[in-house]
């Protein structure tokens, strides 16, 4: 009688084992084909990320903050963010009542305003504008001056067609 007990605690004892290793393998080859794919959507997201920064490199080109040699043309100026206080200034000129005075066309759904300023180096800036419905760009000359004055000039503009 004790032999059949031992006798059947010993295959109990092999199959409790057999189920525990076949188990234990689905779930550790379970977990590894978890982190391959986490591997491999890592590297699609770090090469998203590297493309994304070099487009991010491409885009800062024609910009105040990333030009030395337009930086340098500055160098007597104490001003901390150089192209948010130009911004600054041009946007002042929306404040004028009506439509902004550096925009040549009229307001047709109201009042034209500057929105979006891009500083591009010492010289140039362009800038989005619009009335609400209908908008369009400039391209600007600045000077800034000693007493931390900006002129403005208008060089070029445009306005988009709405269809």
């Amino acid at each position: 009688m004790k032999n059949k007990i031992f006798m059947f605690l010993f295959f109990f004892s092999v199959l409790f084992i057999l189920f525990q290793y076949v188990n234990s393998k689905k779930y550790f080859d379970a977990e590894t084909k978890k982190m391959e794919d986490m591997k491999e959507q890592l590297k699609v997201l770090d090469d998203s990320i590297q493309q994304l920064t070099l487009n991010n490199f491409k885009l800062q080109y024609f910009s105040l903050e990333n030009n030395d040699d337009a930086l340098t043309y500055f160098d007597a100026v104490n001003i901390d963010d150089l192209p948010r206080y130009i911004a600054d200034k041009l946007l002042e000129t929306n404040e004028i009542k009506g439509d902004n005075p550096l925009v040549p066309y009229a307001g047709m759904n109201g009042s034209i305003k500057i929105n979006k300023i891009k500083v591009l180096n010492h010289k140039w800036i362009i800038a989005d504008f619009s009335d609400g419905k209908y908008w369009g760009e400039l391209f600007i000359k600045y000077e800034l001056k000693e007493d931390l004055g900006v002129d403005f000039t208008l060089i070029d503009h445009l306005l988009y067609t709405s269809y």
